[in-house]
This record gives structure tokens, sequence and C-alpha cells, in this order.
């Protein structure tokens, strides 16, 4: 907001004098500054009426009842930093500060949803049979069962919206009228969803043929059968500063070789090393394309994502690796889907 200076009061300011300035400003929030604009606290309608329950009388500093010992940042970090700061503390403002402890800026929630709303369209692939999660799937798509009292499909559409990617574009093929039907227009939801039908499978880029428009702009496309908790502000702004051509997300995994493993030359032993755990980075399935590498998917072909990868590597191309470091689970076995539950709660909500 473009009036924050209004609400910075200095520290010999009334109660009374403060809630006026709150009430005329209606974001019920005021800063309390130095003569030098230093942060030296934060005042909020609940902190005066604390304050005069606890008989603070209304003639009194409000240095008496406002907070000492504010959450705010520095200046200088990207809009996602602030973004997760304020979602995480459930903040409604943010003072945003310089080296010299000066106040720079104020941030509120209102300003962050308007600079979250982004053009990038997410494509996501939800047409698989969802063999080796059967029986749960005889009847309905993987991506609609349910983790916890959502469906799948639901949670990862709630997580892009949540850092304002709102417009969705569903690649349905198994069971399709089942997530037609649940999520329609995905007007009830708050977001735009647009149907592709691959009446063949056609692999998870082989469906981006089927594209009607043409994304301008960067996009995602993901597998509809992951949760995850990942930052995808941070995904595409990595993505454009690296001036990638494509950018593939990575999960590190463990895996232990359950034997003594030998080295050897010749006939001469050199070591043993026993049951070693190897680390190796594999594919999230979560991506992030520009429009141009569109050109390179064959039209009405099976094609899956690491050919696409592949071929690009091969000329050359700038394909970048995003390594996550937030939670990521693959929900494509039964034990898959059980600990996903199991997580559930702790982890979403």
């Amino acid at each position: 907001m473009d009036n924050w200076q209004e609400i910075l009061i200095a520290p010999e300011l009334t109660v009374i004098e403060t809630m006026k300035i709150i009430d005329q400003s209606s974001l019920q929030f005021a800063v309390v500054v130095d003569k030098d604009r230093r942060l030296l606290g934060t005042v909020t309608d609940g902190d005066i009426r604390r304050g005069i329950l606890r008989g603070v009388p209304l003639d009194s500093s409000i240095e008496l009842v406002m907070n000492s010992s504010p959450i705010y940042e520095k200046q200088g970090k990207r809009t996602s930093f602030y973004k997760e700061i304020m979602r995480t503390r459930q903040l409604r403002q943010l003072p945003i500060l310089n080296n010299n402890h000066q106040v720079q800026r104020i941030l509120f929630a209102d300003d962050i949803t308007e600079v979250l709303q982004k053009e990038n369209v997410v494509v996501l692939m939800v047409g698989g049979l969802g063999t080796r999660l059967r029986p749960y799937t005889d009847d309905i798509p993987k991506p609609m069962l349910k983790v916890g009292d959502k469906p799948i499909l639901e949670i990862i559409i709630e997580g892009f919206k949540n850092y304002g990617f709102t417009h969705f574009i569903l690649s349905v093929n198994y069971k399709k009228e089942i997530i037609q039907a649940y999520f329609q227009n995905g007007q009830h939801l708050g977001v735009k969803i647009d149907y592709i039908e691959e009446n063949k499978r056609l692999g998870t880029a082989g469906a981006l043929s089927l594209l009607s428009e043409k994304p301008d702009v960067p996009f995602f496309v993901m597998n509809g059968d992951l949760l995850t908790k990942i930052n995808y502000e941070q995904l595409l702004e990595f993505h454009c500063d690296t001036k990638s051509a494509a950018t593939i997300c990575v999960r590190e995994y463990e895996y232990q070789i359950p034997y003594g493993v030998i080295e050897t030359d010749n006939h001469r032993l050199l070591s043993i090393v026993e049951k070693p755990v190897h680390k190796s980075f594999v594919n999230a399935g979560i991506y992030v394309l520009d429009p141009h590498v569109l050109r390179y998917v064959p039209q009405y072909q099976f094609y899956d994502m690491p050919d696409l990868f592949k071929k690009l590597m091969d000329m050359k191309s700038g394909v970048s690796a995003f390594p996550l470091r937030e939670y990521w689970l693959d929900i494509g076995r039964v034990d898959d889907y059980e600990k996903a539950n199991d997580d559930f709660r702790g982890v979403f909500v």
C-alpha cells in the first residue's frame, strides 16, 4: 500500500492518539519509529485493547502497549521470500528495514496477493491408469484419491494457487469424466481450469502437442500424483535467472547396497566397504519450460519428458536442475498412498 508512511508514529504519541491514527488509516496497524525512522516497535488494534484491559491509561505513551520485538525483514530480498515469511508466520503486515534499522516500506498481505497473480500456465498430467495403486484406482483415477479430506489433484492446485498461479490445463484420459465433473472450470476454487483430452497415451511431454493455445511465457508441467511443499515461485525465478530453456526438479535419493562392496586391481584386493550408502538425484516430476521448447515435441506421438530433456541436452540448449529441499512424495504405490495420508496432517495442515 502506498500510504504506509501515514502510520509511522513517534514513541511519545499517546494511546488515544494512536487509536485515532489506526482507525483513520483503516489498516489496524501502526509502526513506532524514532526521529531517524528507526524501528522501535509496532502497534495493532489488539495491542491497544490488551493494554486497556491491563489498565493502561489512554493518555499514556504508546510505548507502554507497543510490541517492542516485532517481526521484520531486511530489504533486498525477493518477494517470494517475504511472502513465505508472512504466510508461515500468519502476518498481515511486515516492516522492511535497511541495514541501519530504518523502515523502508511496510509490506501488507493484500500487496502480496496482488504481486503474486501470475500469467504462467500450469499443465498437470492426470490421465494415467494408476495400475500400481489398484484396487484403489479400479473405480477412480489416481489424482482423485483423497489425501486427508481432499483429492490429490486439489491439493496440488491449491499449492500453486498459494503462489499466485491460477490458470491450469489438465491433461485427462482415464476416467476423465470424474475429474471434469469435480473440477469443472475451476471457478469454485478461485482458479481457471481448461482441459486437453488424450485419446491415446501420449506421455508426459507428448500431451503438450495437444495445447490449442501455446504459452508465451515459461510454464509448468507436473505429474498429477505428487505431494510437495515446493515454493513454485522460487522455482520459476530460478528458471528465469538461469536463462534456461527447460528446468527439471530433482530429489536426492539414497539407497544402500546390502553387501560388502569390493574394489580390485586385477587380482589384488584394494578395499572392502560394508553396505555403502549411495546418493543420487532422481527426477521429481516437476518441470518449467520456455514456450519455444514446444516445437521439439512431436505431434500426437508418445513422448516422455526425459526424452524432451535429452533432446534439448543434445542440442546444447540451456537445461537446468532445481534441487528440492521441501517435502515431496510420489504416490505411485499403495504404501506411498498410505504414507501420504500419515504425513498429511503434519505437513499440510
